[in-house]
């Protein structure tokens, strides 16, 4: 029998404790925060994933409480994307805000939790250097021992929505400050995915090392910004050596993966205004791929939980608050014996 193994990932849609405000005014009544501990748990049982990378926790203790109540993960490791002490009392002055988590039901070797760009990320535009030099939401990098012999990079990110960032005291409906704050959203998200591309390629270069990538990376599989994560396929008429060079360094979408193997594409994991989008990614090295002859598993089946989303702008009454705005994606990898 083969052994396998889940991942998924999960937005848990402003995960915090009750009667606590965030965004301005909005808070969970104690009755909304048991309904949503509830919901998220029963997902989870769903989603029967080892490994699960969680964006949008904005308190531990409200994600140690929904596991809590998810016999799955009784001997589960968690770990949350805490920045250093410095930038928590800046937090705490300004209100918290949301963070990366993984669990694993697998060995946590080691683990890193990446603030800042490396340095190799930074980008030159006519002799200025782009001042953009960290994540909005940190990264979590860690090392999981899959079995006895295979450990596996686990990376869980959320980069940049598209939401727009308007200046303190600029005018928020103005249609120009509308753009300029869309460019800002799309600069800092295309900066991150730099970053994390430089990140990833130090993992990947010369090394027959797996890795795994997932999260909310806020756009569609094809669109640039994701491209730049996963690096572009070598062009077919160059030589072997150079294709080479290529793919020791390339990720490979799940999403894709899966499409080849079905008629029909059922993957969307976010909705706004009657539009199906995929938001929420999970990426593979090609030591998860079956066309690399030195591959250790294959990405055999992936799933999205999708069931619940609904669009609140065709809806005429609210969309329930403990319910996530996302989908959550789980891809089950079948190791090679």
């Amino acid at each position: 029998m083969r052994h396998s193994f889940r991942v998924g990932t999960f937005n848990l849609y402003n995960l915090l404790l009750p009667e606590i405000p965030y965004y301005e005014s909005r808070r969970y009544s104690i009755a909304e925060y048991e309904q949503k501990k509830q919901w998220i748990s029963g997902q989870l049982n769903q989603m029967q994933a080892d490994i699960v990378g969680f964006q949008e926790v904005f308190h531990e203790q409200a994600l140690r409480d929904v596991l809590a109540d998810t016999p799955l993960y009784d001997s589960a490791t968690l770990i949350t994307g805490k920045v250093d002490s410095e930038k928590q009392k800046s937090e705490k002055k300004n209100g918290e805000k949301p963070k990366v988590a993984l669990v694993s039901r697998f060995p946590i070797l080691q683990y890193q939790v990446i603030d800042r760009f490396p340095d190799a990320a930074k980008i030159e535009v006519e002799g200025m250097i782009i001042p953009l030099d960290r994540f909005a939401r940190p990264v979590i990098c860690a090392q999981i021992a899959i079995t006895n012999s295979i450990v596996c990079t686990v990376i869980v990110v959320h980069l940049k929505s598209k939401r727009p960032i308007v200046l303190e005291g600029k005018d928020r409906h103005d249609p120009i400050e509308i753009v300029k704050g869309q460019t800002r959203a799309l600069v800092q998200r295309a900066a991150e995915a730099v970053a994390l591309r430089v990140l990833l390629v130090e993992i990947l270069q010369k090394t027959r090392h797996p890795v795994i990538v997932m999260g909310d990376i806020n756009d569609s599989d094809r669109a640039v910004t994701s491209r730049m994560i996963s690096g572009e396929p070598p062009d077919p008429d160059w030589q072997r050596e150079y294709k080479e060079i290529v793919w020791d360094v390339l990720l490979y979408s799940a999403k894709e993966i899966q499409a080849r193997h079905t008629r029909g594409d059922f993957y969307y994991t976010h909705m706004h205004d009657a539009y199906y989008e995929s938001l929420d990614h999970i990426l593979v090295s090609q030591e998860f791929m079956p066309q690399n002859p030195k591959h250790i598993g294959r990405v055999k089946y992936v799933s999205v939980l999708n069931d619940h989303l609904m669009d609140k702008h065709l809806m005429d009454h609210p969309v329930e608050v403990w319910k996530s705005d996302h989908g959550q994606v789980v891809a089950q990898i079948e190791l090679r014996n």
